[in-house]
């Protein structure tokens, strides 16, 4: 069994699912909290495999950023399809969407906006670090 297919059984019962050589990883975080804490706590993820409820162009650009190698996504958005496609990571997924919106359904995911116009992942992961820590604290 691949890590891919170990990141994707991994995935029952989680929000996301990362396998590499035996070891497995899993969060039930939302969003793109558990990627942001793996590399706040300097969890080395190179040449992880990862499997992920929704795929939008943040958690792309710290996927690649961590190292990761090949993802599985339920759906996965064009933005994010372009960043695996632009630093050359293997990817596979159930479903393509265009955007991916905010869990109120009103709007783009506030993630998605904060990179709109970000193209190097480790820049990425400052201002989407910033951005979590500040709706963290908002609550």
């Amino acid at each position: 069994m691949t890590d891919l297919q170990k990141a994707k059984e991994g995935l029952i019962g989680h929000t996301i699912s990362l396998a590499k050589d035996g070891t497995v990883l899993f969060s039930e975080k939302k969003g793109i909290a558990p990627m942001i804490d793996f590399l706040s706590e300097g969890v080395d993820l190179t040449g992880f495999s990862v499997a992920d409820l929704v795929v939008g162009k943040a958690v792309a650009l710290l996927f690649v950023k961590s190292g990761i190698t090949r993802v599985y996504a339920k759906v996965l958005s064009t933005s994010g399809k372009n960043v695996f496609e632009k630093y050359g990571v293997y990817y596979e997924y159930d479903a393509l969407t265009e955007k991916i919106i905010n869990r109120d359904k009103t709007d783009i995911c506030p993630m998605e906006k904060t990179v709109e116009y970000v193209e190097d992942p480790n820049e990425a992961y400052t201002v989407l670090r910033q951005k979590l820590n500040f709706l963290r604290n908002k609550k």
